[in-house]
């Protein structure tokens, strides 16, 4: 399937790694401009190289993507570089840690830093690309979410923070100044996804047996996703091919949500 997304200039936060980096890659694979912005530099940069292996021009551009200054910073350094913006992916996220602690015990800290990671981070560099999406008259905005901000349950400060993200993106999906601009909003809901580092890397190294139990019980496939295969679902919904997809939440899990 063609995609049309040759050429397209994407932004790509907290790219350097995990989802960040396979949405970055499925990207580039499609011909696309992709620029990634990412804290740790080193990841940051063999990423980039990754991405110019496709024979694309990339941008890597050292941010802490949670401060409030780095939106404008960084989506300035996209459009100054190569004329303009038309994709941009708000991955950039984090639970805030597993607690111990009975629920009225967590500090209000975590539930603020979860808050800012996730959904104003995302608010930030969606009101920062949207003028330029305006000019281009053609743009796509994806939040990588989670199943947990779809339907409830996990860490509450982190369900908060992502139903918080399919919240802003389904309300712009309704502006229909902002849509018959040739913008759309949508949002993906990954499940349990592995790759290294992550929790479920940590719950598997540290308790083997306990995992496996998590496998069987909870996922009908058996298994956990991979960063790709949630990449492949937002490469789709960038392209031309999903012209109608507007405040969509979709949810890539293998079947783990009872949610509809």
């Amino acid at each position: 399937m063609q995609l049309g997304l040759k050429d397209k200039i994407a932004l790509v936060t907290g790219g350097s790694y995990g989802i960040g980096r396979a949405i970055a890659l499925a990207l580039a694979d499609e011909g696309c401009r992709v620029a990634i912005c990412a804290r740790g530099t080193g990841q940051l940069e063999t990423t980039a190289a990754e991405i110019r292996a496709r024979n694309v021009p990339t941008l890597a551009i050292p941010a802490d993507a949670t401060l409030a200054e780095s939106a404008r910073r960084v989506v300035d350094t996209v459009v100054q570089e190569w004329g303009g913006l038309q994709i941009l992916i708000n991955n950039v996220g984090g639970g805030g840690g597993r607690e111990a602690r009975a629920v009225e015990d967590v500090p209000e800290e975590k539930w603020v830093e979860t808050y800012q990671r996730n959904a104003l981070t995302a608010q930030r560099f969606t009101l920062q690309a949207i003028p330029h999406l305006r000019r281009a008259k053609w743009g796509r905005v994806v939040a990588i979410a989670s199943v947990k901000g779809k339907e409830g349950g996990g860490r509450p400060w982190y369900t908060m923070a992502k139903s918080a993200e399919i919240s802003l993106m389904k309300t712009l999906a309704l502006n229909a100044e902002l849509v018959r601009s040739g913008i759309t909003f949508n949002s993906i809901a990954p499940g349990r996804v592995m790759f290294d580092g992550n929790g479920w890397d940590q719950f598997r190294r540290e308790d083997p047996e306990r995992f496996a139990q998590t496998l069987n019980q909870r996922l009908p496939l058996g298994r956990d996703g991979t960063p790709e295969e949630v990449a492949a679902v937002v490469a789709f919904v960038c392209s031309e091919r999903a012209s109608l997809l507007n405040g969509a939440c979709i949810a890539v899990d293998g079947g783990e949500s009872y949610s509809f």
